[in-house]
């Protein structure tokens, strides 16, 4: 199967390093051959800040240094073995902003991402070449290679005011209500090279367990992509079990844009003209999304054999949902 998953985040990044595994285990070829030519990964470049005349790109970082083994596995962001001396000299000279946990080893790729654009290479070219080194087995393209960035309008006491999406994540921990979750340049953006192809060329469309709002809801902010992947058989991971997110604060994204924080609305934002299919936790059995397949199994990736699995139910569904239709034929894609 060519299988296209647009992702951000800790969360879309393991569970690719699932569905890798998943993929490989139902082939006889080896996991480099038969994953990296199958799975495209659109990767959310919404989080992307400038920080200290570097371009940071965590999103796309995280799923690179997860699948190709650099990622801090306790931290799930950063890389391993990470030391902080550059964060902490530029807090000595009074460099600012200091709540961004810049490291040294993570530097290194900001500084080659920020000399290649300095010389005129698009997002998806640097990412290309980044890739090279760390080979995660999947083809990673940006969903764009326009400058787009996630903004939050928040009230402070100081005023209504709009931040960057990275310093209400991390420096204030999304504690302070959000009014308002804008993308800021997605409207004049277009997709990166490839990444409509991919989506036209795929069996079905994957959508990992990342944040509703901020991460796969960015990608598809994205005109054209949206509408892409609504041709296609989309089945869809829900992050929210039991009512709570498995992993971060997108509660308080869904809050923003008044959806409630359950597998279901989740599934409803989303929309049945998108969604085939959405797998939820058993504790969210029963959920009924109208027209939309919803089934129940175990989500939580607490180990890489449960993160496999889950990712083979997903595919399972897509392959299921694809045959559909009158005579066998596929209703989508």
């Amino acid at each position: 199967m060519r299988i296209v998953v647009p992702a951000g985040g800790i969360g879309g990044a393991r569970f690719l390093r699932g569905l890798k595994a998943a993929l490989a285990n139902g082939s006889p070829d080896t996991d480099e051959q038969i994953t990296v030519n199958n799975i495209t990964v659109i990767g959310n470049t919404g989080d992307d800040i400038t920080l200290f005349g570097l371009r940071i790109c965590p999103d796309l970082d995280t799923v690179m240094y997860t699948l190709g083994g650099g990622i801090d596995e306790e931290r799930g962001w950063g890389r391993v073995d990470e030391t902080f001396t550059v964060k902490e000299e530029l807090a000595a000279y009074g460099m600012k902003p200091t709540w961004f946990g810049l490291g040294d080893r993570d530097t290194a790729t900001h500084i080659v991402r920020a000399q290649m654009i300095a010389a005129g290479f698009p997002l998806s070219a640097v990412t290309e070449a980044l890739c090279d080194r760390w080979q995660p087995g999947v083809r990673l393209l940006p969903m764009t290679d326009d400058q787009v960035e996630t903004h939050v309008v928040v009230d402070d006491g100081q005023g209504r005011r709009a931040i960057h999406f990275q310093e209400w994540w991390i420096r204030h921990r999304a504690a302070l209500p959000a009014e308002q979750i804008i993308s800021v340049g997605a409207d004049a953006a277009e997709p990166a090279p490839g990444v409509l192809a991919a989506i036209a060329e795929a069996d079905a469309v994957i959508l990992p367990p990342s944040n509703p709002v901020v991460s796969v809801g960015s990608i598809l902010n994205v005109p054209g992509i949206r509408e892409a992947m609504v041709a296609k058989t989309v089945v869809g991971v829900s992050p929210i079990i039991g009512g709570a997110p498995v992993r971060g604060m997108a509660d308080a994204c869904l809050t923003a844009i008044g959806v409630e924080t359950g597998a279901g609305a989740v599934a409803e934002h989303l929309g049945s003209d998108l969604l085939d299919g959405w797998l939820v936790d058993e504790a969210d059995a029963g959920t009924e999304v109208e027209g939309i397949e919803v089934r129940s199994r175990p989500l939580y990736m607490s180990d890489p054999a449960s993160t496999e699995a889950i990712a083979r139910a997903a595919v399972d569904l897509a392959v299921e949902l694809a045959g559909r239709g009158p005579e066998g034929e596929a209703t989508r894609g």
